[in-house]
């Protein structure tokens, strides 16, 4: 009998064990759950970033995490910028031209890297944390193609070890690296219908829904809000002479310069034709116009090609405006109009004065 009830307290005891673990594989599928939906329902790269770095640093409670993007020819940094100019830097999310000499582990890496922190191999991708114990390496990559990595790190160097297994970890960095992916998709998309295909710039359309957004931050921080309208002289002749495909080519090179004179606030846009704008938040008229004569003279300085390899000289007017809406000003798609009449007012008389000039409403 005695036997029999030990026997029954061990069953007892060992039923308990497995309800407890049962319990805790349960709660650890429903935070992992919640973690993919997370990913996965994020509907911009800063949202999906914010949820990989803060998210699972929280839901895994983890001492580091960071995320390495590589990103060769900068679109991702170009795509996270326009989702949100204004907003702060992401210091745990690393983009880079090659993943190569970041850590030693990357230079292979097809499946999650367990293993001690070392700050010779691992202090470029976990940057200002220091004293890690251990971490894990989780590469994202897409049909065969490494394309970034998530990076987890703990103060306890029994955290991650070689020994354990992966295969959460693998499930995991599929998941990101699908939803990467699909963001990055989500973004050109969304992008591809505010720029301009031909010049890479902000379209038209583009330019009408943000002046009304930053006459309202003008308003809001009683600063000025500036436009700059420029149109390239002569340019009808090109066309005529080397047909559309050659001032399409030159076009875009404009378009270039336009943007290497702009400062990083600034938003250029092509307005149509051979005519661009650009606003420049928080300038006066006398900076705007610094910012005008920059282009101006980099478009003088400038060799155009074509595509036969033939070099023109060309140059570019342009006219410049400023506002500063008042508190009390309700109505801010008016004064945007205005805003952008006065600038077109301004260019042409940069062109009735002889071309190749700034001219603003200041003068």
């Amino acid at each position: 009998m005695d036997e029999q009830q030990h026997e029954n307290q061990r069953l007892r005891e060992q039923l308990s064990t497995l309800t407890d673990q049962a319990r805790r594989n349960e709660e650890i599928f429903r935070r992992s759950h919640e973690r993919y939906m997370n990913l996965l329902q994020a509907t911009s790269l800063r949202e999906l970033f914010d949820a990989m770095v803060f998210g699972l640093a929280e839901a895994y409670e983890l001492d580091a995490v960071s995320l390495v993007i590589q990103d060769m020819r900068h679109e991702v940094r170009q795509l996270l910028q326009a989702e949100d100019p204004y907003s702060a830097p992401l210091h745990d999310v690393l983009f880079v031209e090659t993943l190569q000499g970041l850590a030693p582990q990357y230079n292979n890496l097809w499946q999650p890297w367990l293993g001690p922190w070392t700050a010779s191999d691992h202090s470029l991708i976990f940057p200002g944390q220091g004293g890690l114990g251990s971490c894990a390496l989780l590469p994202l990559r897409r049909n065969g193609e490494l394309i970034g990595c998530l990076n987890f790190g703990s103060c306890d160097p029994e955290r991650f070890q070689r020994s354990h297994g992966v295969d959460f970890l693998k499930h995991l960095a599929d998941i990101a690296a699908v939803c990467l992916e699909n963001a990055v998709n989500r973004s050109r998309l969304v992008r591809s219908g505010i720029t301009d295909v031909l010049t890479g710039l902000y379209n038209r359309r583009y330019l009408q829904h943000r002046l009304t957004d930053e006459l309202a931050r003008a308003r809001r921080d009683g600063r000025p809000l500036a436009c700059a309208m420029l149109d390239v002289d002569r340019f009808k002749p090109i066309n005529d002479q080397w047909g559309h495909p050659a001032g399409d080519k030159v076009l875009a090179q404009i378009a270039h310069v336009i943007r290497e004179e702009c400062r990083d606030s600034d938003i250029p846009v092509r307005y149509g034709g051979e005519e661009f704008a650009v606003l420049l938040p928080g300038a006066g008229v006398d900076e705007a116009a610094q910012v005008a004569e920059r282009i101006r003279a980099a478009v003088e300085a400038g060799d155009f090609v074509l595509p036969g390899g033939h070099a023109l000289r060309l140059t570019i007017s342009a006219g410049v405006s400023c506002a500063q809406p008042g508190q009390a000003e309700e109505e801010l798609k008016p004064r945007g109009d205005q805003l952008i009449a006065e600038a077109d007012v301004q260019l042409y008389r940069a062109k009735s004065a002889g071309r190749n000039r700034v001219c603003s409403a200041r003068d």
